[in-house]
């Protein structure tokens, strides 16, 4: 990925942090939002750069409809181009279906469909041939394990007719979308030693927890050249979970 350029969303922690790495580690420049932890995206940052690419952390809601465009029209100001762009932001908000208030839904869709969808909108119009949109969606999309799921699992599951879309418009120009579905995956927000750790392992077939690296791998696949005849695709990366 010499030359290219990618934005992660959300890329301070966890799976979108393992992600702007993975791409550095390709030879990719990488930029990264965040909402909070601005000593954290920084680190990240200082990582980027240690693979010897530009790395910059750019402060943006994804909620926000403005800040989710801009930041895209940031990323490609800043290093010149977009190659690719990786929507990982999300918020997830679980719980019995009639104690979900309206400002948790407003706030999910916002942030995990409007937000994905501006910055799919935004990255179009700056991408060359060869761009990449890669989603990061979610296990519940395919299996819902139990109930509590209801406002996450809808808003991801926009993102797959979303993918399968953008895959359809943006096909002619040379740019590809696909989505990437993960399981249970050991970060800050779902550690593997967590108190329902156990029983989400359960849930998959080879029994543990992913790593954020796991997924990371797959979405490098995605951007690389290799994947050029990938797209409108689901990739499960979920240990089984929907198996």
């Amino acid at each position: 990925m010499k030359d290219k350029v990618a934005l992660v969303t959300g890329g301070s922690r966890g799976i979108g942090a393992a992600t702007a790495l993975r791409l550095a580690r390709e030879g990719a420049d990488v930029v990264v939002t965040y909402r909070e932890g601005k000593e954290a995206a920084g680190e990240v940052v200082r990582r980027i750069e240690g693979f010897g690419v530009r790395g910059l952390a750019v402060r943006a809601d994804s909620g926000d409809a403005a800040e989710a465009a801009d930041s895209v029209r940031q990323a490609a100001e800043a290093f010149g181009r977009l190659d690719v762009l990786v929507n990982n932001a999300g918020v997830g908000v679980l719980g019995p279906l009639e104690e979900l208030g309206l400002a948790d839904v407003d706030r999910v869709l916002a942030v995990n469909v409007r937000g994905t969808f501006l910055a799919s909108q935004a990255a179009a119009t700056v991408m060359p041939a060869g761009g990449r949109i890669i989603t990061i969606g979610t296990c519940m999309s395919q299996r819902v394990p139990g109930p509590g799921g209801t406002l996450y699992t809808m808003s991801k599951s926009a993102l797959i007719g979303m993918t399968k879309a953008l895959a359809r418009e943006l096909g002619g120009r040379g740019i590809t979308a696909n989505i990437v579905h993960p399981g249970p995956i050991d970060t800050d927000m779902n550690p593997a030693d967590g108190p329902y750790a156990a029983s989400q392992s359960e849930l998959t077939a080879v029994g543990r927890f992913g790593t954020a690296e796991e997924v990371a791998a797959m979405v490098a696949y995605l951007a690389g050249s290799q994947a050029s005849y990938v797209t409108g695709a689901e990739f499960s990366v979920d240990g089984g979970h929907a198996a």
